[in-house]
């Protein structure tokens, strides 16, 4: 089991910090990649995405320095984590495709043009692909238990708020006054309950 944690801390830490950039990259200069297409650009920012695992992984010994020992109550709850994110991730895949979530609608608009999604998951929250990544995290740190993943979680809280914010901006340029409506009948991150969007 020990062996088992640490492989997953070190492909954690090497390469949650690079993705972490993924979509603010991608959200932030959205006019400048949509002029290079989806397969320039992905180019580009995968190549430095790998370039940063690369880096990271010869700094694992520093990285992984602080490993706090396998707790089952941990393991625990980090299963059950992982298992409600799971289940999030299949409502959201059954509402659209992996092109969506991987970004070709921001990079192509023309061709991969997609209607607003406001059903299912997303009539409870606008962004339940975050909510979903950051759970499963939290799940993956708990069963892990290196300082390094716990620290890599707390990151990506305000990571996701930022990136949710650039990700806004984006689709109400595309989506106009339907956006700005669904946003004002439909939470971030945390659901209201017994609400839906119409």
């Amino acid at each position: 089991m020990d062996g088992f944690r640490y492989a997953v801390a070190l492909f954690l830490v090497c390469t949650l910090p690079p993705l972490l950039l993924y979509w603010p990259l991608i959200h932030g200069f959205i006019g400048f990649w949509r002029r290079r297409g989806p397969r320039v650009t992905y180019s580009i920012v995968l190549s430095g995405l790998v370039l940063g695992a690369v880096a990271l992984y010869r700094a694992r010994d520093a990285l992984l320095a602080v490993e706090c020992g396998m707790r089952w109550p941990l393991v625990a709850g980090g299963v059950v984590c992982i298992v409600v994110s799971g289940l999030m991730r299949g409502k959201i895949q059954s509402e659209f495709g992996v092109g969506l979530i991987v970004g070709l609608p921001e990079l192509s608009p023309q061709r991969h043009a997609t209607p607003l999604v406001r059903t299912g998951i997303y009539a409870r929250v606008r962004h339940p692909r975050y909510v979903q990544f950051w759970l499963g995290l939290m799940g993956w740190a708990l069963i892990t238990n290196y300082l390094a993943v716990y620290v890599l979680w707390f990151l990506w809280l305000p990571a996701i708020l930022w990136i949710a914010v650039l990700e806004e901006r984006e689709l109400r340029d595309r989506f106009g006054d339907e956006y700005r409506e669904y946003s004002r009948q439909v939470p971030r991150f945390v659901p209201r309950l017994g609400t839906r969007a119409s």
